[in-house]
């Protein structure tokens, strides 16, 4: 058996779109090569570093509990097995803001997939809104997600994380209840935001690794998302 890699994660940059919220990106230079070199007396070797100012929502992300339940855990209180393991990965990019995600068109893609939902598993949800509006302005703007009623049936079902191809798992910008967010507080359980290519994982059962930051108190954490298929 082989396995292939798949990376899901946005790349890291300043000026990377960024949810309107939340901090912007900027690096700054730490210092150079030559800087280091002047400054520790080395004549053979320098090291350069930049520093990063970056939100904990920034790019491919997970969110700790704590960011929309003020009793929920924070980022590194929370299993490890919310943010790794056996995942699928169902197709609802025929679904168009300004509509959400039903139940109803989850039973649908669920029976598409050919897959079943096991307690304790990663859903990812392919919307196609990145690979359609990525790099525009209309990333940002407007873009469909799960009603109440569809994160609850996904919370129902055991998943522990519900990801996402877009830069938030509610219907935006017109659910102003944030009604997933809503229920993954309710639940005790993660979702992860602003994943990609997620086109080659549709209908399949794969691992997913999308492990965060251990940050203290943190509300959610950068994550380097990637999926093993077998091949």
């Amino acid at each position: 058996m082989s396995l292939k890699l798949i990376d899901l994660s946005q790349e890291i940059y300043e000026g990377m779109t960024i949810f309107g919220i939340h901090q912007k990106t900027f690096i700054m230079t730490n210092q150079t090569h030559e800087q280091s070199m002047k400054d520790t007396g080395s004549k053979t070797l320098g090291f350069s570093a930049r520093n990063l100012l970056i939100s904990e929502h920034a790019g491919t992300h997970s969110d700790g509990v704590y960011e929309y339940n003020p009793n929920g855990p924070t980022i590194d209180n929370m299993p490890l097995e919310y943010f790794w393991g056996s995942a699928i990965c169902l197709d609802v990019s025929h679904i168009r803001y300004p509509n959400c995600f039903e139940p109803k068109d989850l039973e649908e893609a669920l029976k598409r997939s050919g897959q079943e939902i096991r307690k304790g598993d990663i859903v990812l949800l392919y919307t196609g809104h990145h690979d359609r509006n990525f790099g525009t302005e209309m990333f940002q703007k407007e873009y469909s997600g799960l009603s109440y009623e569809g994160a609850k049936w996904l919370a129902e079902r055991g998943v522990v994380n519900i990801g996402v191809d877009a830069p938030a798992v509610d219907l935006t910008p017109d659910d102003l209840d944030f009604s997933a967010h809503l229920v993954c507080g309710e639940y005790n359980i993660t979702n992860t935001e602003n994943l990609c290519n997620l086109d080659q994982l549709v209908n399949k059962r794969f691992l997913y690794i999308g492990l965060p930051l251990k940050i203290r108190d943190g509300t959610g954490s950068p994550i380097r998302a990637v999926a093993l298929v077998e091949e």
